[in-house]
């Protein structure tokens, strides 16, 4: 009899020690770096845990909501959106966002990240809408480096903060025209800087003919000057060559010393060449000059 009330107890022992883990395990929550534990009470929020480690619930009685902690990303489907001057383009964002306040999060969205992304399109596709519509098509282009995101985030404001949702940044992959409108579009683009490049290309052709018009003047005002300078040299040499003939002629000495090798230059230009003959009359200059060669 003994035996089998020791057996009894062993195993009402076994039972309540079976029940103790069970409860102990029941109440440990363990939380992850990347993510936020919630512990539930009824459906209200008694606890949020945003730190890495073990916590503790009531078991059985508390529930434990998990919330992503770390960047999310959200990709937008393709949408159409008009330009100011009444340009059809096509859109295809993205958006980068976080829970910041997982308590927010999950009493306006009820912890449902689908809620939360439904309620990210909405929210962008209108302020992208708002912004493309206050700008020509040519600015939306143009602004692509930076600035149409910084004009969307401007136009969201702390939209989404009641939501407890950060909005990290909004970027468009792709930003174009329809396919039915592109052709129309390119071949008008190519119009115009046809016209800028014919327009570029005879400012430059004027600009060329005037440079070479200036760049002939110049030249030709260089060469008449040259030649003035090299006539007036060229006279000056005469002169000086006359005056010095002129000295020479005057004394009787050098007169006859030049009349003398004036002739023989003049026999020898008339000699030059094979078989020339030197025909010489009586009265000749150089006929006298051998004449009166004793």
């Amino acid at each position: 009899m003994k035996s089998i009330k020791k057996g009894i107890t062993s195993v009402i022992v076994l039972i309540v020690l079976f029940a103790a883990i069970v409860l102990f395990f029941s109440s440990l929550v363990v939380t992850y770096e990347d993510e936020y534990t919630l512990i539930k009470r009824f459906g209200k929020i008694e606890k949020v845990v945003n730190e890495p480690g073990l916590s503790f619930k009531t078991p059985f009685i508390d529930n434990v909501e998990k919330l992503p902690k770390h960047l999310l990303f959200y990709d937008m489907p393709q949408s159409d959106v008009i330009t100011m001057d009444k340009k059809t383009m096509v859109a295809d964002s993205y958006v980068l966002w976080r829970i910041k306040e997982p308590v927010s999060f999950s009493q306006t969205l009820n912890s449902s990240i689908s809620l939360a992304e439904d309620r990210i399109n909405t929210t962008v596709y209108n302020a992208l809408k708002n912004v493309i519509s206050s700008n020509m098509q040519n600015q939306v282009i143009s602004g692509r480096d930076g600035e149409l995101s910084q004009a969307i985030m401007e136009n969201i404001g702390d939209t989404m903060e009641h939501y407890g949702i950060d909005l990290i940044t909004v970027d468009t992959k792709h930003l174009d025209l329809p396919d039915n409108n592109k052709n129309a579009v390119y071949e008008r683009m190519m119009s115009e800087r046809a016209e800028i490049a014919a327009t570029y290309t005879a400012e430059g052709e004027s600009e060329a003919q005037m440079i070479r018009n200036q760049t002939d003047k110049e030249v030709a005002i260089s060469i008449s000057n040259a030649e003035k300078e090299a006539a007036k040299i060229i006279a000056e040499g005469e002169a000086e060559y006359m005056r010095i003939l002129s000295e020479a002629y005057s004394n009787p000495e050098r007169s006859e010393f030049y009349t003398f090798i004036r002739s023989l230059d003049a026999a020898r230009a008339s000699l030059r060449g094979e078989g020339n003959t030197l025909i010489l009359s009586a009265d000749s200059p150089i006929a006298q000059i051998f004449y009166n060669i004793e």
